[in-house]
């Protein structure tokens, strides 16, 4: 399955008042060409929300935590612990995860002003979910846009990520939570990293 394909399942799982102008926010790069399907059967609105993840020092792959936007880092406390990482020693690496931010979000919207979800159904979209601290990020600083109803929609998640961010969102649309979730990539066949030309062609294709 690819991540489009995904998009088109997702799409008809997601509840919607047709007469509600819902604005889709994609978290790039995976979660683009998930949203693009999910916007057009909706009829939304569609735009993009740049998070980070924060890796462990010397393990980058290891998430500790998460950035979006201009919001404040959200780390995962526990794993905080495991490692004997207080938010002081990520400050550093907090830091270039900004600069990427910066450097997506004039890449991604070219000018634009970031989407205004005020009083909005706002639908945050990503290809899936493996510990979920940044579509955590992303919520949490979705939530301070004040919409009126935040939904967080993924074709895959893990257990564990699901329940993490319950309190994040007002509803999570989920289609698939294998009970042996090891990996958001074992659920495609095609899940080829994706670059910022293959966002920009996505996001202008959809325009």
């Amino acid at each position: 399955m690819s991540r489009t394909h995904a998009g088109e399942l997702l799409a008809g799982a997601i509840s919607h008042d047709k007469s509600d102008k819902s604005l889709v926010l994609a978290l790039p790069r995976g979660g683009v060409p998930v949203a693009v399907p999910v916007a057009e059967r909706l009829g939304a609105d569609l735009d993009i929300v740049v998070a980070r993840k924060i890796g462990a020092p010397g393990r980058e792959e290891l998430g500790v935590g998460a950035i979006a936007e201009d919001g404040p880092p959200v780390f995962d406390e526990d794993t905080l612990v495991h490692f004997g990482l207080t938010p002081d020693d990520l400050a550093g690496t907090v830091a270039r995860e900004r600069e990427e931010i910066a450097r997506r979000v004039r890449r991604y919207r070219a000018g634009r002003p970031a989407p205004d979800a005020t009083g909005r159904t706002v639908i945050l979209v990503d290809d899936g979910l493996a510990t979920g601290v940044t579509a955590r990020a992303a919520l949490r600083w979705l939530r301070g846009q004040h919409p009126a109803r935040l939904v967080l929609a993924v074709p895959v998640c893990s257990w564990p990520a699901r329940d993490a961010i319950a309190g994040d969102a007002d509803e999570i649309v989920c289609l698939s939570t294998p009970p042996s979730f090891r990996a958001v990539g074992e659920w495609y066949e095609d899940f080829r990293q994706l670059s910022d030309h293959d966002v920009e062609l996505a996001m202008k294709n959809y325009v």
